[in-house]
């Protein structure tokens, strides 16, 4: 039986943890003994495990091996290698990070030395890692787990307060599941956490009466007397108490001193790539350097710089958001580009910022506010709502910045910023009134897009076009049964003064209650006796016109249609052109308004049902059909969409759209790819204007005040009308501007601001010259910016009209070029969506996630069982072992590689997998390569100068694979960078150039090392990760010189690496062909391990000496015996399979005497055998009658498929067996 040591000590975690593994344990407990094991064991710390089978005993000592052992019999220390590599990373995360930390930080107890600070920040990079997790490793508890939450145990004990408990929410959840579960709690028993970081001291009562009897004081005498006997028994047990554990703590101290001594840089490259171990530490030592700021390197930033300036600004995301695939790929690409720009040497800066997401904002922190505290933002009021929304952007407002650094992206966070800021908000104050002023911006009473659940207007690119085939019931806000839509109802209007009626059709029925005309073409001959005929509604004695416009399509339905001008944007139009009259029926929550009873008052799709039956009662229903149509959908609040007339704020976009495409007209903006253009002219030169109203408290209140003027000479002002209005810095100076409009003194004038606050677009609109300080600030150094990078979906509401205002404003473009790219799509090409379970979250990619993992984020979304069910199948078909971890490298290129310049981006997460094999072939090339080199190998400034035909070739790939990736960067051709890339490294590198050196032959070692660091240099912008940690571990050409890292290295020049030869490359393309000839021929003949000779009969002496000169290579990489090149006349030995390698040279291998040829065709002969069975099976069942109709396509595919492959095989052996007869 197994004999474990620990310490008695309630607070040693070192022991704790080792009682927590042997519990999680499936064979027997081992036996516990609280003391110091026998010295005849020679055991140097506690906790000890002794292992006895006999009379043969082994010892394991100390907290990592004994923890180890024990977890592992419980198979708690990961399902395969990845995670248990990711174990033991988690391990020396407690020992090297967390735990040293934790003790220093409950030493003020002790009146030691305080580290709480530090704490906060290990716990914080704890946090972030468990964001996306239940556990650390895996989906279920493992060693990992229980070394860090004991290595944590103290702090939750004595030191992290609730406040320090609230800002690590991740962290805490996961404690607080892992000391609930049983074994846990078995060791641990019931942990309270810290409410108060004090020390415990005494506390005496010294309040006594100012005015004591005797007999009091004899009693208050005998009280202290007690008090004082007890205060020093306890004070007796505190100090026996605290020995143990301050020797403890010193004794961790002393433990763990060492390692903030030192930095171990130098460590060997571990045995295989992970993401987790490389991608951990690089990116806050890369913040801390300033290698992400312009000013590094450079005095100042306004000096001058040579080689140019880089400015990016970034996509703002929403505050309220989290990580998609879309801020994936825009990081990708944006990041690639900022930091091939930063290592060209330019002053380079990616300014990072986030959005105040004006309704998504308030949507959440509404929902909040009535969760936790069951009240409404009304009835909190204005200004104490706003304070509940900043206090929630400060505690949860950064969560996308941790995520984009955990993407790599480097942008220079000291200039991160929100467009709520003063310096922002204080831009778009100034671009409202300078536009106002200047009559750009007016007031006006229009259609827009309403959310009766929002009470708001909202953007186009806020409403949801869902599709529908027909009738479909859909849940709509407010309404405790689901709605119909997708149908056509048909009625009828009786003809004024006549038996005649007209029939018209509708989707929204409920809305005949606000017609006031029937239009019809004026070409339909079927209406042309109706000129200057009425109408009659049937609820009231409204009389409406016929009236004959354009628009009206002919062909559909009987060719007569309803006009609701103050609900249907055609509509509206159409009363615009023939002045009829506008009735809104919906006020602002959806309710109806100015209809007849007993509509009145009703909720808008109640009045559906009621309309229609009421229809049907009076004889004019006719029928309802389905009907395909699209349902605008609001995507915040899921309500559907309703047009509403409503006086708003709008910007008019004619003359600065004109300007806006006549830039790119001219040259002066570029878009890429230019396949955007037709969108962009078509936007431009129809541009509407833009409403910039919203009916929400939370963003920039709009500096605009409606006058009232109290002189009986001015006549009361409307919402509506524009000269009523009057915007300003201030209540003061909007006051005066009233007063001098309207000739008044200022005393007369009563203000009232507007409500509403400007669309988030409009902020978003200036981002590129409000971040620099404008109108304050000098524009000089980084305004005009030099590339607008972003999707192609938002080029109208975002890239729009940042051109647009960046003209009016500033005078000046705001970005030189625009490179839009593609939207990501699922493997299929279906639209990312929820309900098909194909969103995928890039953090599930990076860390991986299981399957089960995947369906719990269902059981935590909105949508309803149906739906879920239906998702979770989607996420079984397409990733039935759940998603593996990729690496943040690995997606980065991933998402770089699909950027063809196309709109869609089909992404398949086993491409993503591909390229994380793909960096573990980097980091075993480098390993493999390092050990070439040699400990001692010092790199000389230029090559050797002698360098063989093998190094010349690999370095001609080299200066090609640098050619490309400078033309790919330069021309925005993501995929050309990536497969110059992989190729050169893969395909170059690997299989040939460290194949052919690793056999004992002299190799130039210079050119091994120039490989490596150009091939690293090349890779850097895209794979930022692995290429610094691989870079790290060579030696430099000038180590006093050299940037300290691979991110402000210089990018390889194609005028530095010029060695790019057409010769050699086409020699080496001939001679890798007559190799693969030679591999495909032992392949054939079963030929794995045996070395054959090879006879390469040449058309010409041109081709001999090609061969000979290459024949050391083709030996090496074909695995011969021997190479012997002989010219057409010569004989060629009995014995040989043949193969034609190209025009000039046929491959003759030697198999007489190496393998036993009657044996093979025996072999081979069941082998055919086998393959005809099969065939005739297959076809068997290919042939039955009802095969087509039963089988599913894609089975019948499967099938001639196989078909296909058994009957080249059969071929193959065939051709084998014939080879072989020749022989015998």
């Amino acid at each position: 039986m197994a004999t474990l040591y620990v310490s008695p000590h309630p607070d040693d975690f070192r022991s704790l943890l080792a009682l927590i593994a042997a519990e999680f344990g499936l064979s027997s407990r081992p036996r516990i003994i609280t003391e110091d094991p026998p010295a005849s064991l020679n055991a140097r710390s506690r906790p000890t495990l002794v292992l006895c089978t006999g009379e043969d005993c082994s010892v394991l000592s100390g907290t990592s091996a004994v923890s180890w052992y024990l977890a592992f019999q419980g198979k708690k220390t990961g399902v395969d290698t990845k995670q248990q590599s990711q174990v033991w990373q988690w391990l020396s995360f407690a020992d090297n990070e967390l735990t040293p930390v934790s003790c220093a930080v409950v030493f003020p107890l002790m009146g030691l030395l305080s580290s709480h600070a530090e704490l906060m920040r290990v716990l914080k990079v704890l946090d972030q890692a468990l964001e996306p997790r239940t556990f650390l490793v895996g989906e279920s508890i493992t060693l990992a787990d229980m070394a860090v939450a004991t290595a944590v145990l103290l702090p939750f004990k004595y030191a992290l307060e609730p406040s320090n408990r609230k800002t690590l929410t991740n962290v805490t959840r996961w404690f607080t599941t892992c000391i609930n579960q049983p074994q846990f709690a078995k060791v641990l028993g019931q942990i309270t956490l810290c409410e108060k970081m004090v020390p415990v001291t005494s506390k005496t009562n010294a309040a006594e009466n100012a005015n004591p009897t005797e007999a009091q004081l004899k009693k208050e005498a005998k009280k202290r007397e007690k008090l004082e006997k007890f205060q020093q028994k306890k004070e007796m047990e505190a100090k026996k108490k605290a020995q143990p554990v301050k020797e403890l703590f010193l004794s961790l101290l002393f433990s763990y001193s060492v390692l903030f001594l030192v930095s171990d840089v130098v460590s060997p490259l571990p045995d295989s790539y992970s993401p987790q171990y490389v991608e951990a530490a690089w990116y806050p030592w890369w913040e801390k350097q300033g290698f992400f700021k312009p000013e590094y390197g450079r005095a100042s930033i306004s000096e001058q710089n040579p080689r140019g300036i880089f400015m990016m600004c970034i996509p703002p995301p929403n505050v309220t958001g989290s990580l998609h695939l879309g801020h994936a790929l825009t990081n990708a690409i944006q990041d690639s580009l900022t930091r091939w720009h930063r290592m060209r040497g330019e002053t380079t800066l990616w300014n990072p910022g986030c959005d105040h997401a004006g309704i998504a904002t308030q949507v959440v922190v509404e929902k909040k506010l009535m969760r936790e505290r069951g009240m409404s933002r009304h009835e909190l009021g204005r200004e104490n709502f706003i304070q509940e929304v900043w206090k929630w952007k400060n505690e949860k407002g950064d969560r996308i910045y941790h995520q984009l650094k955990k993407l790599g992206s480097s942008l220079d966070w000291d200039r991160a910023c929100f467009t709520m800021d003063n310096k922002l908000s204080y831009a778009v104050q100034e671009a409202f009134i300078r536009m106002h002023d200047e009559g750009v911006i007016y007031r006006s009473k229009r259609l827009v897009n309403w959310s009766c659940t929002l009470n708001s207007a909202i953007s186009d690119i806020e409403v949801d076009k869902k599709e529908l085939t027909g009738r479909t019931l859909l849940p709509v806000p407010g309404y405790k049964e689901k709605v119909e839509f997708g149908v056509l109802v048909s009625f009828a209007y009786k003809v004024v003064g006549s038996d005649e009626e007209v029939i018209v059709a509708t989707t929204r029925i409920e809305t005949m209650l606000g017609d006031t005309a029937v239009a019809v073409h004026p070409a339909d001959p079927r209406y042309q006796h109706l000129k200057g005929k009425m109408v009659l509604h049937p609820f009231c004695d409204r009389q409406m016109p016929i009236v004959f416009d354009d628009f009206v399509d002919m062909s559909f339905g009987t060719g007569a249609v309803k006009i609701t001008p103050a609900h249907d944007h055609n509509d509206y139009e159409v009363g615009e052109r023939h002045n009829l009259t506008f009735i809104n029926i919906l006020d602002e929550n959806g309710l109806l308004i100015n209809v007849p009873p007993p509509f009145l008052g009703m909720k808008r799709f109640e009045a559906r049902k009621a309309v229609l039956q009421a229809l049907k009662d009076r004889g004019h229903f006719k029928e309802i059909k389905d009907n395909p149509m699209v349902v605008p959908v609001c995507s915040r609040s899921k309500d559907i969409v309703e047009p509403l007339l409503k006086p708003q704020w709008y910007v008019n976009c004619r003359d600065m759209g004109k300007q806006a495409a006549d830039a790119v007209r001219e040259g002066r903006l570029k878009i890429i790819p230019d396949h955007h253009l037709k969108t962009w002219f078509n936007w431009m030169d129809n541009i509407r204007d833009w409403c910039i109203s919203r009916q929400l408290w939370w963003g920039h209140r709009i500096p605009a005040y409606f006058v009232t003027v109290s002189d009986p000479s001015v006549k009361p002002g409307e919402d509506m009308d524009g000269y009523y209005w009057v915007s300003g810095r201030s209540e003061e100076e909007a006051r005066e501007k009233a007063a001098q409009r309207f000739n008044v003194s200022v005393d007369k004038i009563t203000l009232r601001q507007d409500e509403d606050v400007l669309d988030t677009w409009f902020s978003s609109g200036i981002f590129p010259f409000s971040i620099f300080g404008w109108p304050n600030e000098d524009l000089n150094v980084f305004y005009p910016g030099t590339l607008l990078e972003t999707g192609h979906d938002i080029l109208f509401f975002w890239v729009a009209r940042m051109v647009m205002m960046g003209l009016k404003l500033t005078g000046k473009l705001p970005f030189k070029e625009v490179y839009l790219h593609a939207v990501v799509r699922d493997a299929h090409g279906r639209k990312m969506s929820k309900s098909l379970g194909n969103v995928i979250d890039p953090l599930d990619v990076i860390t991986g996630i299981s399957l089960e993992g995947l369906h719990a984020q269902l059981m935590d979304s909105n949508l309803d069982p149906l739906e879920v069910e239906k998702a979770k199948q989607g996420q079984k078909s397409d990733y039935p072992n759940g998603i593996p971890e990729c690496g943040t490298d690995a997606l980065r290129f991933a998402l770089c590689a699909y950027t063809s310049q196309g709109r869609d981006i089909n992404l398949d997460v086993n491409r993503i997998l591909g390229y994380r094999h793909f960096c573990n072939k980097l980091w075993n090339a480098v390993k493999f390569a390092m050990k070439t080199l040699g400990d001692n190998f010092v790199p000389l400034e230029k090559l050797c100068g002698d360098e063989s035909v093998s190094d010349r070739w690999i370095l001609s790939r080299l200066s090609a694979a640098v050619g490309l990736c400078d033309a790919g960067f330069k021309a925005y051709d993501f995929p050309g960078i990536t497969t110059a890339i992989y190729n050169f490294w893969l395909y170059e590198l690997c299989d040939v150039y460290l194949v052919r050196i690793s056999r004992p032959v002299l190799v130039c070692r210079q050119t091994l090392y120039t490989c490596l660091e150009v091939g690293l240099r090349l890779l850097s912008p895209l794979m930022p990760f692995v290429s610094e940690e691989l870079y790290q571990r060579l030696p430099r050409r000038q180590p006093q010189h050299d940037p300290p890292s691979i991110s402000v290295t210089s990018y390889p020049d194609t005028k530095e690496f010029c060695w790019h030869s057409e010769e050699v490359d086409r020699d080496m393309e001939f001679i890798m062909t007559v190799v693969k000839t030679i591999r495909s021929l032992r392949a054939d003949y079963n030929l794995t391990k045996t070395r054959a000779d090879c006879y390469l009969q040449c058309t010409d002496s041109a081709t001999v000496s090609l061969v000979q000169k290459y024949s050391l290579q083709i030996q090496t990489l074909s695995y011969s015996q021997a190479i012997i090149p002989l010219v057409a006349n010569q004989p060629v030995p009995e014995g040989c399979a043949v193969a034609i390698a190209s025009d000039r040279c046929t491959v003759n291998l030697m198999l007489k005497g190496l393998i036993d040829v009657e044996k093979e065709v025996a072999k081979l002969m069941t082998k055919k055998g086998d393959l005809e069975k099969q065939m005739e099976k297959l076809r068997e069942n290919m042939g039955k009658s009802d095969y087509k109709e039963k089988v599913p396509a894609k089975v019948q595919e499967q099938d001639a498929e196989k078909l296909r492959q058994s009957q080249t095989e059969l071929e193959k052996v065939k051709e084998a067996v014939e080879n072989f007869r020749k022989m015998m």
